[in-house]
């Protein structure tokens, strides 16, 4: 065999490299946990919408009171006027009891993710925004790549860059707590026991009428927290959140 054939054959051997522990056994399992109920709640929530697809703004609501604007879908109460002339089944009951346990296990999972962040380093290594890259250079380079739909390089699999630092901090810190606390103040117990929770949010209808958009929000991150992971090697950037390994090696279709 010539030195050439063996060179080739060598390197045709040689298995793409592995590197360990991309991400910690905490952030995957509280990854995945977040998920399943954060589809739980997407689906119960669904479900709550076409029970009554009307908004209002302020403390009080309903089919006599005028809508701050309406969902275009039929409803599963034939009391509630959508315009059209049937009703969807009426799936409230079950749908009620899965969000608010869905909701519990986000927030018991966020607060241990959070908690672990401090403690491990985590929020700092690989959350916190370098002081190097708070650069209006930096930020539009990474808007432009995103934009023309840049694969990320092999390098990024090691570090998030400061979009998607700051898109994370965003939703961690300011969408997640907005859309607890928003739902909690639909309770009623919470108003009765916490008011001031409420009316720093306009009303019950209003913290509703809140907490659909920044769920809206949520949804929108997801797909596109979906479609960059399909950019950058879906197989490769799910064996690193299931396992905790990464291929240093560009995945071949």
């Amino acid at each position: 065999m010539s030195d050439a054939a063996w060179v080739a054959t060598s390197d045709a051997a040689v298995p793409a490299r592995t590197v360990p522990s991309r991400h910690s056994a905490l952030v995957r399992v509280t990854h995945w946990i977040a998920t399943l109920s954060f589809l739980a709640l997407l689906v119960t929530g669904v479900e709550i919408l076409i029970s009554h697809p009307r908004f209002y703004w302020g403390e009080a609501g309903n089919i006599n009171t005028p809508a701050l604007f309406k969902i275009p879908i039929p409803a599963s109460r034939s009391s509630v006027p959508t315009g059209y002339g049937y009703v969807l089944p009426d799936q409230n009951g079950w749908s009620r009891y899965l969000h608010f346990q869905s909701a519990w296990v986000v927030v018991l999972t966020g607060l241990l993710y959070i908690i672990s962040s401090f403690f491990s380093g985590h929020l700092r290594k690989n959350l916190l925004p370098d002081r190097a890259d708070l650069s209006w250079r930096t930020f539009s380079t990474t808007i432009a790549n995103h934009l023309r739909f840049k694969p990320p390089g092999d390098e990024e699999a090691w570090s998030y860059n400061l979009l998607q630092r700051l898109t994370y901090l965003l939703v961690i810190f300011v969408l997640f707590p907005l859309v607890i606390w928003t739902g909690l103040a639909m309770s009623p117990a919470i108003a009765s026991v916490f008011p001031t929770a409420v009316s720093a949010l306009g009303g019950q209808q209003s913290a509703r009428t809140i907490h659909f958009f920044v769920s809206v929000a949520l949804v929108l991150f997801l797909l596109v927290h979906i479609m960059m992971i399909c950019l950058a090697g879906l197989r490769n950037r799910m064996r690193a959140m299931i396992t905790g390994r990464y291929s240093t090696d560009k995945e071949r279709a």
